[in-house]
């Protein structure tokens, strides 16, 4: 087995930070603001449930719509459905391509959802039940 040097490794992880963010982190900000977060499935994934406070930009539409709708100026944070899911990846390429500065979220709305954070559905805001895998709630994972 090899192992990077450690700058090298310090220089992955620092990039990997700055790229990539989780649900928690996300839902911790989003009361602060100075971010958009923007949900990059379909209308009708979104139609079904999405995060309150989302706003609903469909990939595909990234190129045309971007430049119209959201301030150049304000970071994006991007997701899609989870993590077998490359949406959220392809929309934050077409975002960056475009001149914004952007974080992907690992999980999308799937472990948003599983770690218990609430959604907009056609009844209302719901919240599923917390995944004991994804969010203890017994411990803390520390981090």
């Amino acid at each position: 087995m090899e192992f990077a040097e450690p700058a090298v490794a310090a220089h992955h992880y620092a990039a990997s930070l700055a790229l990539y963010t989780d649900a928690s982190d996300v839902s911790a900000a989003m009361a602060g603001g100075g971010f958009v977060l923007l949900d990059s499935r379909s209308r009708a994934a979104w139609d079904e449930a999405h995060i309150p406070g989302a706003f609903h930009l469909p990939t595909a539409e990234i190129a045309a719509r971007a430049p119209r709708e959201l301030d150049p100026g304000v970071p994006v944070v991007t997701h899609c459905w989870g993590p077998g899911c490359n949406g959220a990846t392809r929309a934050a390429l077409a975002l960056a391509t475009l001149g914004y500065r952007v974080k992907e979220m690992l999980g999308g709305i799937e472990y948003w959802r599983r770690e218990g954070y609430p959604v907009r559905t056609p009844a209302g805001i719901t919240a599923d039940p917390v995944d004991p895998l994804t969010a203890p709630t017994a411990v803390s994972c520390g981090c």
